[in-house]
C-alpha cells in the first residue's frame, strides 16, 4: 500500500467519524460496546455481538462494530495475551502460555477454526482463561472508552454547530 493510499484511508476514516449523527451518549456507548468486545477472543464474531448489544441497548451501531477494530493484525497478539495473563491471575491456571503464539498465528492467517481447536484442546479451563480475562480487559477498556468517546464526540457536536452559518 503507497504512502497516499494510506492518507487517502487515514482520511476516509477521519471524515467518516466527523460525520457521524447521534447524541454524545449513544455514540460512546455504542463506542465502548464495541471495544469491550473487541477485547474478546471471539474474532469471528465481534461485529455481531457488538451490533446486538449495540441494539439492544439502544446504542449508535456503528460506532460499535468500528470500536470492534481495536482487535486487529496489529493488536490482536498484545489483546491475547494479556487477556490471557489476566484470565490466569483470577482463575489461578498454570502461568504457561505455550499454546498462545500458535493461536495467534492461526488467527494472522485467518484460520478461526485452528485457533479455536488449539484453545479447546487445552480443555475447558483454558478456554474460560481466555475468556474471562478477555472479558474484564473489555471491561477496563470499554469504561475507560466511553468517557474519552464522550468528550470526543461531545466536542465534535460542539465544533459542527459552531461552524454552521448563522441564518438571518
Amino acid at each position: 500500500m503507497g504512502k497516499n493510499t494510506f492518507r487517502r484511508r487515514l482520511r476516509l476514516i477521519y471524515l467518516r467519524m466527523i460525520r457521524l449523527r447521534g447524541n454524545p451518549h449513544e455514540l460512546a456507548l455504542g463506542a465502548a460496546f464495541g471495544i469491550g468486545v473487541g477485547m474478546m477472543p471471539i474474532v469471528p464474531f465481534h461485529m455481531i455481538v457488538a451490533l446486538a448489544i449495540a441494539f439492544f441497548f439502544r446504542a449508535s451501531k456503528i460506532a460499535a462494530m468500528a470500536g470492534t477494530w481495536i482487535c486487529n493484525p496489529f493488536t490482536i497478539y498484545p489483546i491475547y495475551k494479556y487477556g490471557y495473563k489476566i484470565g490466569v491471575i483470577i482463575l489461578d491456571f498454570d502461568r504457561h502460555a505455550r499454546f498462545l503464539m500458535p493461536v495467534t498465528e492461526a488467527i494472522g492467517r485467518g484460520n478461526y477454526l485452528q485457533a479455536t481447536q488449539i484453545i479447546l484442546s487445552e480443555g475447558g479451563i483454558a478456554l474460560a482463561t481466555f475468556l474471562f480475562g478477555g472479558f474484564v480487559l473489555g471491561l477496563i477498556f470499554s469504561v475507560l472508552s466511553y468517557f474519552l468517546s464522550f468528550y470526543f464526540f461531545k466536542s465534535l457536536i460542539a465544533w459542527r454547530t459552531s461552524r454552521k452559518p448563522i441564518k438571518a
